[in-house]
């Protein structure tokens, strides 16, 4: 015997073996039909008695194995039921010798056998025949089932008979000495009449009555006759026959001891039609079993005395085993008793010692194996294995089943049986399809084993012509392997990866196979590595702003705690938490990521978008490459939300090494977000400016640079006047329906005297509504006065000498307040020129608040804003003022001493006077003539005196208005003729 049947259990010793087999020529499909239908029949109550007779059914059984019936009796083709078909009376007689010589085959054990003719009607099927039975087609069959089950009666009364003649003692006769196949030869020759060969003789068949009362269904005959060979047989030290008899007795308890089989779910035994209400206490003494041997409770007690406990069961496997391992020829013998011994231990939770079994069973050689055999007898293993729990045992046989599929003697390998076993073995190694499971918490399994499994995968795939399947499970080792993959077989694995999406590029569609398995996407999550995701907001001046009447009403009541220390967050919370800051339809929005390269070469990551969902949302591909190892690297990602509504962002899209992937935001609990979800509000129009000023890298304090959209700088002189020109444009999709100007002076001390800003706003907002591509043209007039006086330090030291006074020659009266200093020293030295350097700074922010569209609609706008930076030069000073009388008593000389403290050439005019020409750094007396006046009659302020804070603010408000009553009635003015600038107005304080 060559061939072992590796689906034996301890239980098939109890039944009778019947071979199903088609005869002449029948479609594959109906005879597995009807095989399956008599297979069904796997257990017959015999008629007036209480026992069973189990049916064990096979379609292929070699002959050469039937010949180890006598050594045991489960193993011999008892019953043979033959399938035909026949279609017309004249292949009839062709047909019945068709079945007779195939009964030829097993006639030396056969009880009975059956054929079941298809097709065939008229007078040859009307007759009465119970060897043959006729039915007109495969669907018109109805009674299959019970004419087997009568043929199986008909077995049962030949067995029956048999043990009837075998189990009587008959001392005056000679027993036979049964063989197996091997021992013919070795026994030619011996003495007969010798005590040794009878006592094996009378072993050997007491083993074999042993056989027979157990496919009988007489459980305790079967135990009796058992131990008594065991006793005769290890007398003679007949090892084989004495294993067959400690194996049969193993047999014998287990079927006892576990009535529901041994062979797993699928192959338990159904429940007896014939099995007594109280069946479930079979496992007590003297309790009736499913076979029904006796209702006598003493034999029960004796069946009980002659079993075997669970414990024995196992040691006496050992022992069998131990003695079929001694026989070079048994080996088939061994490796089933070594099978059936674990599926015991299996059940009674041995693992440990089942393994011993199997590694045992490894070892035992079969002669020359097919290759065939190799991989069923690979497989088996890894099945039991994977019975006891050894699962990265099972996955380890799995494999080597796998790869003799496709061993180099096989003329044709078996690639796809290859792939099916290979993806079998995953579980096996804590390997699974999905990439989802290698996210959650550490690495299971051995990395370097699930790697080579790995790669045997895409091998073999790719072997079957399947690139696409490759290129999923490259793609799959890729992302889950990375951290254990050296810097050598990166660079190796994505050189295979391009290879093969160079033929058929990966995505992230779900890979159905022939057996129905699906593969599931395998997103580059780690190609290149996101640690963080930030949604930006818009440029300030591109940020909407909402009425803040409407803000008001929107406020939410909803609960009246300010704070709740009973909340609980977790990162789904944070990601589906809704932003403070709104986007807008129709503009150009970001989403901030710092990705990482983990590989020791540049990256390239080709259409990088964002993923998103609840508005139509327009994303705009990037390609970047990340240098090797780079470290955390900002990357930003754009898009245009086109419609307005609320926009979750789920993830990003990438295309790494020709693998597509979309990489969502919930798969990758290790990134960091302040949330993803955003409100887009209806589209608003975008307004650009330009202005004839140059621009200022100068920041109005507090303001950010962000809160600009621009700023511009201008150097004047006190009292000087200069227009900018602004230049508005629409560059947005929407109409400008509404424009207003606002102005605000920031961070300065100095009090300005009249408007530093002003402009006319009217002939503006006549172009409105503004249509996109337009333009309209603003100018503002920037005009500084401050006052500079205390800073006498100003003021080169002067003598007589350097005093002029137009129309009055009188002495200088600044010699008192000027020191001395030599008359050559030079104005222009690097000390001079510090002292000249006391420039004032004026800033002020201009603020465009504009809005249109739907946006208007929705009560939203947009500001712009236009910093404003003036450096101020001192320009002339007043260093003392004096009067005269005049020849007129209503008219007096006022006596004006006035410096130039610039570089340029100046002339002072005023009223009633001559031009006074001040060179650099000169002082000069200027008399003007003028109406007295008094200024107590001066208009009242504007407002009362009890509104003013305190009373020195109410003096500098007076003071203030008296100085403006002395420049109207003076109208001095000064001008640069070298800058050709117009005359500027000059207040004295």
């Amino acid at each position: 015997m060559s061939v072992p049947d590796y689906m034996q259990c301890a239980e098939d010793h109890q039944t009778v073996l019947v071979v199903v087999q088609p005869v002449g020529i029948v479609p594959e499909d109906q005879f597995f039909k009807i095989y399956k239908r008599i297979a069904s029949v796997s257990q017959v109550s015999i008629r007036d008695s209480q026992r069973l007779l189990y049916i064990r059914y096979r379609h292929h059984y070699l002959p050469e194995n039937n010949e180890w019936g006598d050594f045991q009796t489960h193993r011999k083709v008892v019953g043979l039921v033959c399938i035909t078909t026949c279609g017309a009376a004249k292949d009839w007689p062709q047909t019945a010798e068709r079945f007779h010589g195939q009964k030829e085959v097993y006639s030396s054990t056969l009880y009975d056998s059956r054929l079941l003719v298809f097709g065939l009607q008229g007078e040859i099927a009307e007759q009465q025949r119970t060897d043959v039975a006729f039915y007109p087609s495969f669907e018109e069959c109805a009674d299959v089932e019970r004419r087997v089950e009568d043929f199986v009666e008909s077995i049962f009364i030949v067995l029956e008979s048999k043990r009837l003649d075998r189990a009587t003692d008959k001392s005056g006769d000679k027993i036979q000495l049964l063989c197996v196949p091997f021992e013919k030869k070795d026994f030619v020759g011996l003495d007969t009449d010798s005590r040794h060969y009878k006592k094996r003789c009378q072993g050997r068949m007491r083993k074999h009555v042993g056989d027979l009362c157990l496919q009988a269904g007489m459980l305790q005959d079967a135990l009796v006759h058992y131990h008594m060979a065991v006793e005769l047989l290890r007398a003679v030290n007949d090892f084989l026959w004495l294993g067959a008899a400690l194996e049969g007795l193993c047999s014998a308890s287990v079927i006892f001891h576990y009535p529901g089989g041994t062979a797993g779910k699928t192959a338990a035994r159904k429940p007896s039609i014939s099995q007594p209400a109280d069946a479930s206490k079979r496992h007590r003494p003297g309790a009736l079993t499913a076979n029904g041997i006796s209702a006598d409770t003493s034999t029960e007690i004796g069946r009980a005395k002659n079993c075997l406990s669970p414990e024995d069961i196992i040691d006496k496997y050992k022992e069998a085993i131990s003695y079929y391992g001694k026989y070079k020829n048994a080996g088939v013998i061994e490796l089933e008793a070594c099978v059936k011994a674990v599926r015991v231990l299996a059940i009674q939770k041995r693992a440990r010692e089942a393994s011993e079994f199997l590694q045992n069973a490894v070892y035992i050689n079969l002669g020359q194996l097919s290759e065939e055999e190799k991989i069923q007898r690979y497989s088996i293993l890894s099945e039991l294995y994977e019975l006891i729990g050894f699962h990265r045992k099972s996955a380890f046989f799995k494999r080597v089943a796998a790869m003799q599929c496709v061993a180099p003697t096989i003329p044709e390998p078996g690639w796809r049986a290859c792939y099916k076993l290979l993806l079998e073995t995953l579980p096996g190694y804590s390997l699974s399809l999905d990439p989802k499971d290698f996210s959650k918490g550490s690495h299971r399994g051995w990395a370097a084993v699930q790697m080579r499994l790995l790669h045997e995968l895409v091998y073999a795939s790719r072997r079957m012509g399947n690139p696409g399947l490759s290129v999923r499970h490259l793609s799959f080792l890729l992302q889950t392997m990375l951290d254990f993959l050296s810097d050598q077989e990166k660079k190796e694995v994505t050189q295979s990866l391009e290879n093969y999406t160079s033929k058929c590029p990966g995505g992230m569609e779900v890979i159905t196979l022939s057996d129905g398995l699906k593969l599931p996407p395998v997103p580059f999550t780690k190609l290149p590595i996101v640690r963080s995701v930030k949604l930006l907001n818009l440029p300030a001046s591109l940020r909407p702003h909402k009425v803040k009447c409407l803000l008001e009403q929107n406020v939410s009541t909803a609960s009246p705690f300010i704070y709740s220390p009973i909340i609980m967050h977790n990162r789904g919370e944070e990601r589906c938490k809704k932003i403070d800051f709104q986007w807008v339809q129709g503009d150009v929005c970001e989403v901030q990521l710092m990705v990482y390269n983990p590989m020791p070469y540049e990256l390239r990551v080709e259409n990088m978008g964002l993923l998103t969902s609840g508005v139509e949302f327009e994303s705009l591909p990037a390609a970047l490459s990340l240098p090797a190892e780079s470290g955390l690297y900002p990357v930003t990602l754009v898009g245009v939300p086109r419609t307005a509504g609320n926009i979750t962002v789920n993830g990003y899209h990438t295309s790494v090494f020709g693998v597509s992937s979309d990489c969502l935001l919930e798969g990758l609990p290790s990134v960091k977000t302040s949330g993803c979800l955003v409100e887009v509000i209806p589209s608003l129009p975008r307004l650009q400016l330009s202005t004839s000023l140059p621009r200022s890298a100068h920041t109005p304090q507090p303001m950010s640079k962000e809160q600009l959209s621009s700023s511009v700088s201008v150097q004047l002189f006190n009292g000087e006047e200069q227009q900018l020109t602004i230049t508005l444009e629409n560059i947005g999709s929407e109409d400008i329906e509404s424009l207003e100007l606002t102005s605000k002076t920031v961070n300065t001390k100095d009090k300005v005297f009249g408007r530093f800003l002003s402009w006319d706003l009217e002939e503006a907002l006549r172009h409105l509504p503004l249509k996109p591509g337009q333009t309209v043209t603003l100018s503002i007039s920037i005009k500084v006065k401050l006052d500079f006086s205390g800073q006498e330090n100003l003021l080169p030291d002067l003598n007589d000498d350097g005093i002029s006074v137009t129309g009055l020659p009188i002495s200088s009266p600044l010699r008192q307040l000027l020191k001395p200093r030599a008359e050559n020293k030079a104005v222009s030295s690097e000390s001079g020129k510090a002292e000249y350097s006391h420039i004032k700074t004026l800033e002020a922010v201009l603020n465009f608040k504009y809005t249109g569209g739907a946006g208007k609609v929705e009560g939203y706008y947009r500001e712009l804003s236009l910093g404003v930076h003036v450096d101020v030069e001192p320009s002339v000073f007043f260093t003392r003022v004096s009067t005269l009388p005049a020849t007129s008593t209503r008219q007096c000389h006022l006596l004006l001493d006035i410096f130039n403290p610039t570089e340029h050439e100046l002339t002072v005019s005023a009223k009633n006077s001559k031009d006074l020409v001040l060179h650099p750094s000169e002082c000069q007396r200027l008399a003007i003539q003028v109406d007295k006046f008094d200024f107590e009659s001066l208009p009242q302020l504007y407002q009362e005196p009890a509104s003013f804070s305190s009373p020195k603010q109410l003096e500098e408000e007076r003071q203030h208005a008296q100085g403006c009553q002395i420049n109207s009635k003076l109208d001095i003015c000064w001008s640069i003729i070298s800058l050709q600038s117009d005359y500027r107005d000059c207040m004295v304080a």
